[in-house]
C-alpha cells in the first residue's frame, strides 16, 4: 500500500503532528514502507504455526518460598491510633 502526500497530510492532522512542506516527502516514504513491510508479514503463511506467549523456551526462575522474616504485626498496630481483629481502622472518606 503507497500512501500519497494527502494521505500523509490527513495523518499528520488526526495524529495533531505539525509537518513543514520539507517534511512531507520524507514522512510520505517513511509510511508508505512501513506499510509495505506490514503487507508483506500478512502475506507469510502463518497457519501451522502455534501462537506463542514469548518466542523462547524459557522458565521462570525461582527462589524457594521460604520465610525471612518473623511476624511484627504486633508491634507495628502498637502505634496504631486505632485497630480492630488485626486490621487498622482509618476513617471513612467516601460517603
Amino acid at each position: 500500500m503507497s500512501l500519497d502526500r494527502t494521505d500523509v497530510e490527513k495523518i499528520a492532522h488526526l495524529a495533531r503532528i505539525a509537518l513543514s512542506e520539507d517534511d512531507i516527502p520524507a514522512t510520505t516514504a517513511k509510511l508508505s514502507g512501513i506499510l509495505e513491510l506490514i503487507d508483506k508479514m500478512q502475506a507469510v503463511d502463518t497457519s501451522a504455526v502455534a501462537p506463542l506467549a514469548h518466542p523462547l523456551e524459557t522458565t521462570q526462575r525461582l527462589r524457594a518460598d521460604e520465610v525471612t522474616e518473623h511476624n511484627q504485626r504486633e508491634a507495628y498496630q502498637a502505634i496504631a491510633p486505632a485497630t480492630e481483629a488485626g486490621l487498622y481502622l482509618v476513617p471513612k472518606v467516601i460517603e
